[in-house]
């Protein structure tokens, strides 16, 4: 598999992890793709910190899915990060502006 070949924290590897468990999403594995996307997320955490672009993105899917299967309390964690993210991006100084 590719994960044997290149690793799990290969970007290609993530990449293909993430394309299956959209897949497992739509037809209706939702606890498969949970459990994807959670292994996807944790790699990215540690590999490329908590707020690189990346890692959240794959918060994102997570929160998406979470709340997609109903488990509304369990997403919303994964929400507030994101809000805080955001937030703290704005926050920051803006040196290319005018």
């Amino acid at each position: 598999t590719k994960e044997d070949a290149l690793g799990l924290s290969h970007p290609s590897t993530l990449i293909s992890l993430n394309n299956l468990a959209a897949l497992l999403r739509s037809q209706g594995k939702l606890e498969e793709a949970r459990h994807l996307l959670q292994r996807v997320l944790a790699c990215k955490e540690s590999s490329l910190g908590p707020d690189h672009p990346s890692t959240l993105t794959s918060v994102n899917n997570l929160a998406l899915l979470l709340k997609a299967s109903g488990k509304l309390a369990d997403a919303e964690p994964f929400l507030q990060r994101l809000l805080k993210a955001g937030e703290d991006e704005i926050a920051k100084p803006q040196h290319d502006t005018l």
